[in-house]
């Protein structure tokens, strides 16, 4: 169990993961009732979410200054500023600005999220990161909720989904919460108060690849699954904004169950093996809601979303295990940009697709590939790291023989 004071930490940055997550969650609900009033097409659809997701090459570079500046200076600071990027999209004259006011927003709201795992796996237990990770993802579930529950706006106007931008501002007391209640990582801490010829900047390009290649092909998945969502069920299901809303609540909230089930698992027997077989097994499940209709329909999907949920914690906490303090905001940055940056690819080539005339079956089919890949890349290439200290995964002083050699040359 985690003691008092990693509690309180788990607590300041389950609440900071709520409006990473409903900024994160706004655009792929809204695109769809957007693109209705600027008459834009699927493709249309499939490019702008694309270049929201493009936004994410700004991640790294303030990323970057959390490894210099502090995490907690970082966070803050994201908390701040997404919310108020986002809100402009309630004032888009066009498809063009909407997407553009997001592209801005979001990068933001994922800082927040690298922020809250780098932070998470600092001040963490070695027998509590995956379960952190998980009980964090839960919470974010709140701020996705509240996007996918105020969908119903979207129905009372054609520019009724603007209501939903301007929800962006009640989070900004978050910002000033945490500014005052959380603290700087001791890990952080400590490295600057290390001699900096000691400090591991190092970064294993294999370690740094393999995990660019998992996050890239999960993201060209999952991406396309939840973005063609809202499509699929307003433009073959017949579904209005109000059962829209309530099939991504129902299916959603049982993933929950698998976070936490997931995380469990990833901290008492390991990562590898849970998350590989879980994300192909919540993957084929996605794809056969896709393929069916009624009560099918919910089911796979739900069944999908708890498997997928499994497999969140025993691979999230990679993205923070694999790297020292030095590097930890970069390398974990550069790996969710990576995610984007594949989602992004699997939007523009699914959005072809369906203008081509597949059907979302045939499409989803084609993406499972995807997920299968990524599966066989975490067997082989990744360590297994439960019950593991950082220092012993990834340390962050290098051997003082190595040091002194380095000196002399």
């Amino acid at each position: 169990m985690p003691s008092s004071g990693e509690r309180r930490v788990l607590a300041l940055l389950a609440l900071a993961s709520v409006p990473f997550a409903f900024v994160n969650t706004l655009f792929t609900q809204t695109v769809s009732f957007a693109a209705d009033e600027f008459g834009r097409s699927d493709s249309d659809i499939g490019i702008g979410a694309a270049v929201v997701r493009w936004g994410v090459v700004l991640v790294p570079p303030v990323a970057v200054l959390a490894d210099r500046l502090g995490r907690r200076r970082v966070l803050v600071a994201a908390l701040w500023g997404a919310p108020v990027l986002a809100s402009l999209g309630a004032f888009a004259p066009n498809y063009e600005w909407l997407v553009a006011s997001q592209a801005l927003a979001r990068p933001l709201a994922l800082v927040i999220n690298v922020m809250i795992l780098v932070m998470l796996t600092e001040e963490m237990s070695r027998e509590t990161r995956a379960r952190s990770v998980g009980t964090v993802a839960i919470a974010s579930s709140l701020g996705a909720g509240i996007a996918v529950g105020t969908l119903p706006l979207a129905d009372l106007a054609t520019s009724g989904w603007r209501w939903l931008y301007l929800v962006s501002l009640v989070f900004l007391p978050v910002a000033h919460f945490l500014h005052r209640q959380l603290g700087e990582t001791a890990r952080f801490t400590h490295m600057h108060d290390v001699d900096a010829i000691t400090i591991a900047t190092h970064v294993s390009s294999a370690r740094l690849l393999s995990q660019i290649a998992a996050a890239s092909l999960t993201g060209l998945f999952v991406a396309t699954a939840s973005v063609y969502l809202v499509n699929y069920l307003r433009d073959v299901r017949g579904y209005d904004a109000v059962m829209v809303s309530a099939f991504t609540i129902v299916t959603a909230i049982p993933a929950g169950l698998g976070i936490v089930v997931g995380g469990r698992i990833a901290d008492e027997r390991g990562r590898r093996m849970v998350g590989a077989l879980s994300l192909v097994i919540g993957a084929l499940l996605v794809v056969l809601a896709y393929s069916t209709g009624g009560v099918a329909m919910w089911c796979f999907e739900i069944t999908g979303g708890i498997f997928l949920g499994v497999s969140f914690p025993a691979l999230s906490v990679y993205r923070g295990e694999m790297f020292s303090t030095a590097r930890r905001g970069m390398g974990s940055s550069v790996v969710t940009a990576s995610g984007l940056i594949g989602g992004s690819v699997g939007l523009i080539f699914a959005g072809r697709l369906l203008d081509a005339g597949w059907n979302y079956s045939r499409v989803m089919g084609v993406m499972v590939v995807a997920p299968v890949i990524v599966a066989v890349i975490v067997l082989v290439a990744f360590p297994e790291t439960a019950h593991r200290e950082l220092e012993e995964i990834s340390p962050d002083v290098v051997d003082a023989s190595q040091s002194g050699s380095s000196q002399s040359s």
